[in-house]
């Protein structure tokens, strides 16, 4: 089948295995349909049975096999036994948030002092800072966690461990072979760990941590000893999840697990902050992979970005019913304003790029571009033209970069070995995303340098943007009952994509425009049945024509169900990702 996209995409329809959607279909009580998105993942599942029901019995394994956990625990034990005050640096990114609130909370339920701080995006920039440092011991500190951050921080974290004062690094970036001089650092992604739990993202690592520490608690009777009820480490999934979503790593594995049983903890709304949050974005039912990822996590990296960067840590933390609800209402305010920001920025280096645009890899730099908002325009770039994207904001000769990359370009990596090549003051990051800090003059020499790498390392990649597609259904299979059989195969996310599909021969009834960008229509199928569409950010696209009832050519559409749920009212509308004639 043949389908020409409005868009210029390739739609390429996912490869499965007839047989296996046979023995799907009668194993596991699925229908076709189902059994088939099975198919197409089965390359991705080890065991079947545990990836419909992962729990995380099957798929916890010992925390120890982390390296350094067995120092960051022993170490924070003798803090607990001692009564030592603990200090949490936190990163002002969902990841960040969780991890802090993480700590904060489970400490205070076994009534550790904590105290948590986390540094102003524009005036201190990212990581550990001696500021940062020097308020937490003041503040009483003895030992302090860096969460979501602090495997490159050489200078801070030497500086105060030759004051006495012990770090412990709970971080998941990629490292250098060299390392601080830290009490204990905890990362999978560091050189020298062999737990092949490189996926897993700053909360994640923090909840491997605090299961470690739990059990040494158990297990040398300290709650017994002390009276205090030993808490259930499963009820911060909810955290847990949501970092672990938000940061967008791949949902396999311990992940998987993670974030499956964590919506069953979001489900009983007891994190006050998230509650919050919840009846703040309207969301009535079963949250879902969805709302965390656009409506709950953009809200806390909100003042990461614009407004307060302690806000996100903050909130997931409270325990103040009026005090979280002025922080979630600061929060909201601060992305709409951030939207507002967005759009303006994303005028001005879509004008830009045009002249960069035969470059392989994209890099843009200007004065005073947005700080907090750079990552986002990046993202929307990288996915627009398919291209790794790096955005520099310049002030005062000193440009801050973010950066986001294809499948295939370690920009992480790429950036570590600019620090090393002394082109970058200093940075990190991810395989699909990092941030570094540079002179201005050196902006020249960055772009060969990652030109040159990206040409080495990617020669047979292509400029294509295909558009992956797992098959084709009736406008009548737009229904709950089958919204939820495909949810069989939930949480959706990075390493398990949500399912998009084609319904071919549309007819558009009516459009029209909503909020400032999207499209709303309501279309019909073949047997004359007709269905709610959106289609977001869609207007002055190529898809606005053929969404326009001026335009009465039938269409192919492709994109994914959603369940909306307004005022007790349910229904399964359709996200358009792409048009075919």
């Amino acid at each position: 089948m043949n389908f020409s996209s409005v868009s210029g995409k390739n739609w390429i329809f996912k490869k499965f295995n007839s047989l296996d959607i046979k023995k799907y279909s009668e194993d596991y009580s699925l229908n076709s349909t189902v059994a088939k998105l099975l198919s197409i993942r089965k390359k991705n599942i080890d065991n079947i049975d545990l990836f419909l029901n992962p729990t995380i019995k099957n798929f916890l394994p010992n925390p120890s096999i982390l390296k350094d956990m067995i120092n960051a625990t022993e170490r924070t034990y003798q803090c607990i036994k001692n009564r030592e005050t603990l200090g949490v640096f936190g990163d002002y990114d969902v990841d960040g948030a969780t991890s802090t609130a993480l700590l904060k909370l489970y400490f205070l339920s076994i009534k550790q002092e904590i105290k948590t701080y986390i540094p102003d995006r524009k005036k201190e920039g990212y990581g550990p800072s001696n500021k940062g440092f020097d308020k937490l011991i003041k503040l009483g500190a003895k030992v302090i966690f860096t969460v979501d951050c602090g495997t490159l921080s050489f200078e801070p974290i030497n500086k105060v461990q030759n004051q006495n004062i012990d770090v412990i690094v709970l971080d998941h970036h990629q490292s250098d072979v060299k390392l601080p001089n830290a009490c204990a650092i905890v990362n999978p992604n560091r050189y020298d760990d062999t737990s092949k739990l490189n996926y897993l993202c700053a909360a994640g690592v923090c909840f491997m941590f605090l299961v470690n520490l739990n059990k040494k608690l158990r297990i040398t009777k300290w709650f017994e000893k002390n009276n205090i009820s030993e808490p259930n480490i499963l009820n911060f999934l909810d955290l847990v999840s949501l970092g672990t979503v938000c940061d967008v790593v791949p949902l396999i594995g311990l992940n998987r697990a993670i974030v499956k049983q964590g919506l069953k903890v979001l489900k009983k709304r007891s994190n006050l902050g998230l509650k919050t949050l919840y009846d703040l974005c309207k969301i009535e039912s079963q949250p879902t992979t969805h709302d965390m990822g656009y409506k709950l996590g953009p809200r806390i990296n909100a003042g990461g970005r614009v407004g307060k960067s302690s806000h996100g840590a903050e909130l997931l933390s409270s325990t103040d019913p009026q005090k979280a609800y002025q922080i979630a209402m600061d929060l909201d305010k601060s992305n709409q304003e951030r939207k507002s920001i967005e759009l303006l920025l994303s005028k001005k280096i879509d004008f830009e790029v045009k002249n960069f645009i035969k470059d392989p890899v994209l890099i843009l730099s200007g004065s005073d571009w947005h700080e907090g908002i750079i990552g986002i325009v990046a993202s929307r770039i990288k996915e627009k033209y398919n291209k790794p994207t790096i955005l520099i904001s310049l002030n005062k000769k000193i440009g801050k970069g973010s950066a986001r990359s294809v499948i295939g370009f370690d920009i992480g990596s790429q950036i570590i070995k600019a620090v090393q090549s002394g082109i970058l003051e200093k940075g990190g990051g991810h395989k699909m995303a990092g941030g570094f800090t540079l002179k201005e003059e050196k902006i020249p020499i960055l772009r060969d340098f990652l030109i040159k790498n990206f040409e080495k390392l990617c020669k047979d990649y292509s400029k294509n943007i295909n558009l992956y597609l797992d098959t084709i259904i009736a406008p009548s299979a737009l229904n709950e009952d089958f919204f939820q059989e495909v949810n069989h195969l939930a949480p959706f996310g990075s390493g398990n994509s949500e399912p998009k599909f084609v319904i071919e021969n549309i007819k558009v009834i009516s459009s029209n425009i909503i909020g400032n960008n999207h499209i709303r229509s309501v279309l019909s199928g073949k047997d004359g049945s007709t269905f709610k569409a959106f289609a977001w950010n869609a207007k002055n696209s190529p898809l606005e024509p053929f969404l326009n009832k001026k335009n009465r050519k039938k269409i192919n559409i492709a994109g994914k169900m959603r369940l909306n749920i307004w005022k007790g009212k349910r229904s399964v509308e359709f996200l358009i990702e792409d048009i075919a004639i």
